[in-house]
């Protein structure tokens, strides 16, 4: 018997401990090198565990929801032994472990389902959410894993669901099979789920907390006419796609204005250190996009330096990634200043909450039509409103409505962002 351990890997320094979420194979199964064991989630990402070596999984030694720290082991592999013996069972599931989240699970394929029998995080949710077991899709992934696009399909498709009918609007991960009741039936009895947070939503939910109690927080508005920025989008697009094999969209313009405004005002880009103002020398932009587990905030390093291709990509990358579940740690770590897109589900309005140990954060919109007064004429332009939500203990309100109205201008008139004006 070759024994080859398979240990949590390395975590980020600020990160003490995670949670293991579902094994993907059970002792006595055959592995391949590098296949995914388990994904392991901290208060930031999601990381994947593969296998070191080839062989059959003899021992699962922490089981699923385990609360693991990091290079400690949590499974054997037999190099030498053969798929089908018999193996030690896996380890009891500790007692306060609870039931893993809709978006953590990825259910296993059987025999004859989809070959590599995994889910990406993103197709779990949505094959979860369907009550469609992943060995009911084909795979067009990596060693057959079942993509987010596999899984819209299925959806789309009328893969048969696996799950008794409940009550409309009720979660079905994890609830009791409950039947549907008919019209004459009394509705006294109202099925409830109730889910422990994953890691990554309790620490959005603790660093938000923390922004509200620890910053003095005040929002400035304003609203900025985007008929310019869409008129270039129009006329450059094609060319733009062409040339750089990314489509020129908003957020390439956003990001562009405020590294314009928070070099006109550097304390906007600054933040708090006990009674220290630190003002930063780079532009680090956060981009909040959201993933099935939660609220993520990668960062655009030296936005400053990038040009709208190298926005566009990167921005790209990060939504794919998100959605995967793949974002790293060091891609979410830092951050001088952020950009909220609430725009894309259709926001009017919002307060963002700053991204500590930031000190300020740009709320985008939804752009739409709206009568608004020209020289004395009422005329129909595509607004949106912005929102700064800013530090009032080291920004005044000044500098943040300065700030916001630079961003305004450099939207209404981009030609200023060529000339940083």
């Amino acid at each position: 018997m070759a024994i080859v351990e398979v240990k949590v890997p390395q975590l980020s320094e600020s990160v003490a401990e995670a949670t293991l979420l579902q094994w993907k194979k059970k002792p006595g199964e055959a592995v391949a090198a590098d296949e995914i064991l388990i994904e392991i989630e901290t208060d930031k990402v999601v990381l994947e565990v593969p296998a070191p070596a080839a062989g059959v999984l003899a021992e699962i030694v922490q089981a699923d929801g385990a609360t693991v720290a990091a290079d400690q082991l949590i499974a054997k592999i037999d190099t030498e032994a053969v798929a089908g013996a018999a193996a030690p069972a896996a380890a009891p599931a500790p007692a306060a472990a609870a039931p893993a989240t809709a978006a953590a699970a990825a259910p296993a394929a059987a025999a004859g389902g989809n070959k590599g029998g995994v889910a990406m995080p993103a197709a779990a949710k949505i094959l979860s959410e369907a009550n469609i077991p992943a060995s009911a899709v084909a795979g067009t992934g990596k060693d057959g894993r079942v993509t987010k696009g596999d899984a819209l399909a299925a959806v789309a498709g009328g893969v048969k669901s696996t799950a008794a009918v409940i009550p409309t609007g009720v979660p079905t991960k994890a609830l009791p099979q409950v039947a549907a009741p008919s019209a004459a039936q009394d509705l006294g009895e109202r099925p409830e789920q109730r889910v422990p947070m994953s890691r990554l939503r309790a620490r959005v939910a603790e660093r938000l907390l923390q922004s509200q109690s620890t910053n003095a927080i005040l929002t400035t508005f304003n609203e900025v006419n985007m008929a310019p920025v869409m008129d270039l989008r129009k006329k450059f697009q094609d060319a733009f796609t062409k040339e750089h094999g990314v489509k020129l969209g908003f957020m390439s313009f956003f990001v562009k204005a405020a590294v314009h405004a928070l070099k006109k005002y550097p304390v906007l880009n600054a933040s708090v250190d006990g009674t220290d103002i630190v003002y930063h020398g780079y532009f680090d932009i956060g981009i909040a996009v959201g993933s099935p587990r939660g609220l993520v905030v990668p960062i655009l390093r030296n936005a400053d330096q990038m040009s709208f291709a190298d926005i566009e990509k990167k921005i790209a990358e990060f939504g794919k990634k998100a959605a995967e579940g793949k974002l790293g740690i060091e891609e979410m770590t830092g951050g001088t200043f952020s950009i909220s897109n609430g725009g894309t589900f259709g926001s009017m309005m919002s307060t963002p909450i700053i991204n500590p140990p930031q000190s300020a954060i740009l709320g985008v919109h939804a752009t739409k039509d709206r009568a608004v007064v020209e020289n004395g004429q009422v005329v129909v332009r595509p607004m949106n409103y912005l929102a700064m939500s800013y530090d009032h203990r080291i920004i005044d309100g000044r500098e943040a409505v300065l700030g916001l109205v630079a961003m305004k201008d450099a939207l209404e008139d981009p030609s200023r962002l060529l000339f940083d004006l």
